[in-house]
């Protein structure tokens, strides 16, 4: 294959990447406007909002173990035409229901495209240099495209309505299937690959169940008695799971992968590095809307700074990679990420040109560590077991990005509980403590005196829990760090022990 051809494959498989991952944030900025219009419950507005990666989680595994048997070029044009399907349902949705229904088409879409896409990659490149390019640029566009979704949402509801958030999905699947047909190589498949569904409902229930557990559990209004059920089904479910894997001659997910340390330490930093992700971005945005004042777009905006420390940086690392051992690369970019993170701690309150440098630090960090796990699960696992080893990554990257919100989230309402003080001689619901919007709702009520010295109690305790839950992410990857480093020493003394 021609380096042109190389390349535009890797701008078709990215481009839907892009999709994938915008698709997790751009109704950060739309929800309202469509609950509004579509009078959704808030149990309805949970599933809008969230069923796009708790159904996405649960197929990845069975979807990258369908591409190694059917061949990656044909079911990423699938997930393709699927992903458009979706996407005109969702637009044109007359209800919550209906909404709901093409966010899970949605999912199912992308569950198929993903795995592919870094799949494609790993047939299309075999010089190792271009291998490693190839990954920092997927892996920049993985890690920093989620960023770029709420802004891109912003933008399209300053003209148009919030069908236009699913509508601008369709001109850029179908250019990048058309493209697919002509640029993206044939993989036969492995025939002889079963399929296992009873392993793919397993995996399924137990991720969805999972993560459901977590949001429910995490939610104001949720019961802690589903969530309590969700995750003993979930646990049950994973505990069957695992032990068929172990038993099967044919795995949907080959566990002994995980005792190759290379990929291990990859998969591990995948879900710390989408965790920190997406609970420093949603921290941050919360804080900037309700304290500072700013709107929804120009918060956006002001976080895309992540975004492009990750995907310069990611890119960049990509060069290095195969020069340097991976394993402490990615040892390293954590620590980095750790560093942005103190950087926007000291400047808190004071500096928003600080914050931004501290902020672009810390996607720099997690760019180059998102690249370095990537190229380690795919260099690491067998080429027959590239689709298996993608969807193991993937899950990873999507169990950080639904987790991520929903522990941190509740991390931070739990110290904002904890800190809020009700001003002395207010007469006001207890519910105050329980979010800064809930304290803003209040003070609308009462007058102007006593409603800015609510307002004043509620931005106090919510920029201390936003600031200790953010130093927790920093000691958090550090500790991540030293984890994985110590991964890469034991590595390295086991090769020296071989040679020798």
């Amino acid at each position: 294959m021609s380096r042109f051809k190389r390349w535009m494959v890797l701008m078709i498989v990215s481009s839907a990447l892009l999709l994938i991952v915008m698709d997790m944030t751009i109704l950060y900025t739309a929800l309202p406007i469509l609950t509004h219009d579509l009078a959704a419950s808030a149990s309805q507005k949970l599933w809008i909002l969230n069923g796009y990666s708790l159904v996405m989680a649960g197929l990845l595994p069975a979807m990258g173990a369908l591409g190694d048997r059917l061949g990656h070029k044909k079911t990423f044009s699938l997930g393709l035409i699927v992903f458009m399907a979706a996407s005109l349902l969702a637009a044109f949705s007359p209800g919550p229901y209906v909404l709901v229904a093409g966010r899970v088409l949605l999912a199912i879409g992308a569950s198929m495209m993903m795995p592919a896409t870094l799949s494609i990659v790993r047939i299309t490149f075999t010089n190792a240099r271009e291998l490693g390019l190839a990954i920092g640029i997927w892996s920049a566009v993985a890690s920093g495209g989620a960023s770029i979704g709420p802004i891109v949402g912003g933008i399209l509801l300053e003209y148009f309505s919030w069908g236009s958030v699913f509508l601008i999905n369709i001109p850029i699947a179908l250019v990048a299937l058309a493209l697919t047909v002509i640029y993206v190589p044939n993989h036969a498949g492995n025939k002889e690959k079963k399929w296992d569904l009873i392993s793919s409902l397993q995996i399924m229930t137990a991720l969805v169940a999972i993560i459901y557990s977590i949001k429910e559990f995490s939610s104001r209004e949720g019961s802690t008695t589903i969530a309590g059920i969700c995750a003993v089904i979930g646990v049950l479910a994973l505990i069957i799971f695992i032990r068929r894997q172990n038993r099967s001659h044919n795995p949907l997910i080959d566990l002994t992968l995980f005792k190759i340390k290379p990929f291990t330490a990859g998969f591990i930093t995948a879900l710390i590095g989408a965790i920190s992700m997406m609970g420093v971005q949603y921290l941050v945005t919360q804080r900037l809307q309700l304290v500072e004042g700013l709107s929804p777009l120009h918060a956006g905006l002001f976080t895309i700074s992540i975004s492009v420390g990750s995907l310069i940086v990611g890119t960049l690392a990509g060069l290095i990679l195969h020069r340097f051992n991976v394993i402490l690369i990615k040892s390293a970019s954590l620590l980095i990420a750790a560093l942005g993170v103190g950087v926007y701690l000291l400047v808190f309150d004071s500096s928003f040109a600080g914050q931004i440098i501290g902020l672009a630090l810390f996607g720099s960090g997690l760019g180059a560590g998102m690249t370095a796990a990537s190229h380690s699960i795919m260099s690491s696992a067998p080429p027959h077991k590239s689709g298996m080893a993608a969807s193991i990554q993937e899950v990873g990257f999507e169990l950080g990005g639904a987790t991520g919100i929903a522990i941190i989230g509740s991390l931070s309402g739990v110290v904002y509980r904890l800190s809020m003080n009700i001003p002395e001689g207010l007469q006001v619901n207890s519910n105050v403590k329980d979010s800064l919007d809930e304290a803003y709702v209040a003070a609308e009520g009462l007058p102007t005196e006593s409603a800015e010295a609510l307002k004043e109690a509620g931005r106090i305790a919510f920029d201390q829990s936003v600031f200790i839950v953010i130093a927790g992410i920093a000691v958090f990857l550090v500790a991540t760090s030293a984890l994985i480093g110590l991964m890469g020493m034991r590595q390295r003394k086991a090769s020296a022990s071989e040679t020798g």
